[in-house]
């Protein structure tokens, strides 16, 4: 066999239909798109219209709430911090935040801030400068000897 005599298997691939051009094509005249009306014209958007019924998605309650200023954290486990702490991509006796975590590869990209969950084992003291961590997280930090450090947040009044 030779590159010049390669070919698709036969009948693996069809030729597209050419409409519109004349009888003798078998789609000739209205193309395919039966007779007349607004389907049958260019630029049709009829997608959700009910023929002035009140249509589907305006019946339909609005639901929900989709908060502006929400943060999008990543999370981290304590196991995780510490396979890296063992795999010596962490430095423990550093403060461990975003940046040395993602130094590290524990996380692809920062977020908004970094929530330290409590996931897994940790044995090493560390100190953790982090936007949220979970309760369950602070008391094994706390009971490896380590601290967490997060941002002061200002009383609602």
């Amino acid at each position: 066999m030779k590159l010049n005599e390669l070919r698709t298997a036969e009948g693996s691939t069809k030729s597209r239909k050419r409409v519109g051009r004349g009888i003798g094509s078998g789609t000739g005249k209205t193309g395919g798109r039966g007779v007349k009306g607004q389907k049958s014209r260019s630029g049709v958007s009829v997608n959700g219209f009910e023929g002035g019924q009140m249509p589907l998605y305006r019946r339909l309650p609005k639901r929900g709430f989709r908060n502006p200023t929400a943060k999008n954290y990543n999370e981290v486990t304590l196991g995780r911090v510490q396979a890296a702490i063992d795999a010596g991509k962490l430095n423990a006796s550093e403060t461990v935040n975003v940046e040395a975590l993602v130094q590290a590869g524990v996380l692809r990209r920062a977020k908004d801030g970094v929530r330290v969950i409590g996931g897994g084992e940790l044995k090493a003291k560390v100190n953790f400068d982090v936007a949220g961590a979970s309760k369950s997280a602070i008391e094994q930090v706390e009971k490896a000897g380590g601290s967490v450090k997060l941002p002061e947040v200002a009383a609602a009044e």
